[in-house]
């Protein structure tokens, strides 16, 4: 999730664990345990553009580096705050504000290496990174907790915040499972056969849905609103194996194809080969000349190598895409 959800989250998880010991400073522990596990992004910013990608969610994202991570943190806020809270309960508290950072991005489409070492990420793919109707209550409820110096009312703006998101998250999951289950009647009632379906909601909404379907030959993109009338469209993107053979010997091609769990289109523009990444949808719709959010273009180095760097967004585009996804959330 962004990055004021996660502070937002690790505020209130830190005011439940210890909030009686620390009353306010759990604003300062909360944010700052909140935000650790996506300092990944940043040692990102010291690698390769594909590398930097590949260790998101991962190590930072695991229980086993919690296991380590949190008796160090405890043991530093133990000292800080000496004579208000003990080492057992400043390290549960850094513990679980970690924990619940990556029990959230769970749900979101990018995946979570939760079990890190193991490869497999955890993706239920049920929100959008950036959602408000999820952050909003607990933000409102934190601010009654800064203006109360009351426990028990405290806690019970808190209880009533994480109520609320917390609905809203198990929503999520119903909304999806309805909208899987409209794709999947539309495929069948259009005589399409496919191999894999994978259904996410689309940007700030859980009104319109994404759905990419892996067949043999390509991938059909389709769109699902509450409010569609009108029978899915699917549109179908053949795979070019001819041109994906081109780039097999490129290193960062295999590692594009491992992040992108096998959901990736080859295209050629303007003489330059691109490998898009299927999971985060389109940011234009058309079939002659696709463009996705998630793109990169393969260029040479100066040692003749040839290495992927994103392909850059415009303003407009995000602008457009927005635009068109308010659109289409009225309805088909």
């Amino acid at each position: 999730m962004d990055s004021l959800t996660q502070i937002v989250l690790g505020i209130v998880t830190a005011e439940i664990v210890a909030g009686k010991k620390l009353q306010n400073r759990t604003f300062l522990y909360g944010a700052i345990l909140g935000t650790i596990p996506d300092l990944d992004i940043l040692v990102g910013k010291f690698m390769s553009v594909v590398d930097g990608v590949a260790i998101h969610r991962g190590l930072s994202h695991s229980l086993l580096f919690f296991v380590f991570l949190a008796p160090i943190l405890g043991f530093l806020i133990a000292k800080i705050e000496q004579g208000k809270i003990d080492f057992k309960r400043a390290s549960w508290m850094a513990f679980w504000c970690l924990v619940t950072h990556v029990l959230l991005d769970m749900f979101t489409s990018w995946g979570t290496q939760i079990l890190w070492p193991l490869e497999y990420r955890f993706a239920l793919k049920t929100i959008f990174v950036i959602d408000p109707l999820y952050t909003i209550p607990l933000l409102i409820s934190l601010i009654y907790v800064w203006k109360s110096k009351n426990f028990v009312d405290r806690k019970k703006y808190l209880y009533r915040g994480l109520l609320i998101s917390s609905g809203y998250l198990l929503l999520t999951c119903v909304l999806k499972l309805v909208a899987v289950h409209q794709f999947e009647k539309a495929l069948e009632q259009q005589n399409i056969s496919y191999q894999e379906i994978i259904v996410k909601p689309t940007a700030l909404n859980t009104v319109l849905w994404n759905a990419n379907i892996a067949s043999v030959d390509g991938y059909f993109i389709a769109d699902y609103s509450f409010f569609d009338t009108q029978p899915i469209s699917f549109v179908f993107y053949a795979k070019n194996k001819a041109l994906e053979k081109k780039i097999e010997h490129i290193e960062d091609f295999q590692k594009l194809k491992d992040i992108s769990e096998g959901w990736y289109l080859v295209t050629e523009e303007n003489h330059t080969i691109c490998f898009n990444d299927l999971r985060f949808g389109l940011l234009t719709t058309s079939a002659e000349t696709p463009k996705f959010v998630f793109s990169y273009q393969f260029v040479s180095g100066y040692d003749g190598k040839l290495t992927a760097k994103e392909v850059p967004k415009a303003k407009r585009d995000g602008k457009a895409l927005l635009k068109n996804i308010f659109t289409r959330m009225k309805g088909n």
